[in-house]
């Protein structure tokens, strides 16, 4: 086995490797729980039994993807002092805090509640199990705001003072609400929301494909689809809020995001580059198809707005181009898709192709919803891609460099444990299937009595 490969290289594919997992259920968690939330409050106010047995059969799904959270979410926690413990000297004092304030207010919360939520449809009445969900779902959403504010704080760190190479913190407030955590978890969260629509909107349209239950199913996808026409253009929206403070406060980043090497002259607009081949040795791209005064106009709302270059920066503190510039535009022709296959998807519905009998011959659409599942991951995958290795050298911005941030481990162990934490995931990827794929084959239960 080559071991040449550094630690510090090798921690971070670790890492990636863990919370490239991890991410894909806390999404579905967050989603998921707003999406019980609202099918149950339709039922206490319609009464209308359709909404019930939504609730009652997403629940199943929503436990299973649960589980595989706090599961997968293990590892990564323990890395911070097993791969990173110069990070964790640093940054320890405010990470001690938000996580604490998740594990004390989140997760304690979700905890106190699900019992209900799994096991109380006719053991407590309607409302009190309504009042349960929503404390579930406050609590899933608030888990992810004090993760994202922890990472905001690396890529923004304020609140507080280095002192010895430890941040101490003096302001609280400061370090959790800096100008990166507004739109970063907005940007975050509505993420949630899109996924678990095109998971939920996906899973109906194979089931409608199929011609099983197909009102039942055709419920939940329109349910879907009516919400993501909101969500997907919002999440547009929010990611341009998030571009405009990563220009204000991390111009290097944006700098690499777009592969931009050279500052544009005043009165002369950048453009915005649709794809490059970016050179960082010559520090310029060997070739690029261009959007005239793109850049700028959308960076400064001006034609002729300056953008700083990546030139600007010292090489040593420039990130890295390729990667962040490719995943940026993945994730944004993804994005993108979406939106337009809510066009599709309102235009057939407004000409009655939505209906009971004709949904099933609408393959095109509802193979798009399926073929969206994936691609609504890979695009969070991406942002978040982009989102890191844009901050890279730093592991805290300006402060602290990911080589000073690694523990003095040698090659070997981080081998084993990479190879270890690989075959574990892929054992809980392999369990996780078989089990979903019983509750999705068993379809809703038909039989449930209404609670309360």
């Amino acid at each position: 086995m080559d071991l040449s490969l550094s630690p510090v290289f090798l921690s971070r594919i670790q890492f990636s490797l863990t919370i490239m997992f991890h991410i894909l259920w806390p999404v579905l968690i967050v989603g998921l729980s707003i999406y019980l939330l609202g099918v149950e409050v339709l039922w206490n106010r319609t009464r209308e039994r359709h909404y019930y047995q939504q609730a009652r059969f997403w629940q199943k799904l929503f436990f299973l993807v649960l589980a595989m959270g706090v599961i997968s979410g293990i590892p990564m926690e323990f890395q911070f002092g097993t791969n990173w413990s110069g990070f964790s000297i640093a940054g320890g004092d405010i990470f001690g805090h938000m996580l604490g304030f998740e594990a004390a207010m989140a997760f304690m919360l979700e905890a106190t509640f699900l019992g209900i939520m799994a096991y109380g449809w006719d053991k407590v009445s309607p409302r009190t199990h309504l009042f349960s969900t929503a404390m579930v779902a406050f609590g899933a959403s608030l888990s992810a705001f004090w993760i994202m504010v922890a990472n905001s704080w690396m890529q923004i760190p304020r609140g507080g003072d280095f002192i010895d190479g430890s941040f101490v913190m003096t302001n609280s407030l400061k370090a959790i609400f800096n100008p990166d955590i507004y739109w970063s978890f907005s940007h975050m969260w509505v993420a949630c929301l899109e996924i678990t629509l095109f998971v939920i909107g996906g899973l109906s349209g194979w089931y409608i494909l199929k011609g099983r239950q197909i009102r039942f199913f055709l419920k939940s996808f329109k349910i879907a689809a009516a919400a993501a026409v909101v969500i997907t253009p919002l999440q547009i929206f929010l990611g341009d809020g998030s571009g405009q403070v990563v220009g204000q406060v991390q111009p290097e980043k944006l700098a690499a995001i777009e592969a931009h090497w050279e500052t544009n002259p005043a009165g002369l607009g950048a453009a915005w580059k649709v794809l490059a081949r970016p050179d960082p040795s010559r520090q310029e791209n060997r070739w690029a198809l261009e959007v005239p005064f793109g850049l700028s106009l959308i960076m400064t709302r001006s034609l002729t707005g300056q953008v700083r270059g990546l030139r600007e920066f010292a090489k040593e503190n420039q990130p890295p181009v390729w990667i962040p510039f490719y995943s940026f535009r993945i994730m944004i022709a993804i994005g993108t898709a979406l939106f337009l296959l809510m066009l599709w998807t309102m235009w057939t519905w407004r000409k009655g192709g939505l209906e009971a009998e004709t949904a099933p011959g609408q393959r095109k659409l509802l193979w798009s919803w399926i073929l969206a599942v994936p691609l609504s991951y890979l695009a969070m995958e991406t942002g978040w891609i982009t989102r890191e290795v844009g901050r890279q050298p730093w592991i805290i911005y300006n402060v602290q460099r990911t080589s000073e941030a690694v523990s003095p481990l040698s090659a070997g162990p981080i081998w084993w444990s990479l190879l270890t934490l690989g075959a574990l995931y892929l054992v809980l990827l392999f369990v996780f299937c078989r089990l979903a794929r019983r509750v999705i084959s068993a379809g809703p239960e038909a039989d449930h009595k209404e609670g309360g």
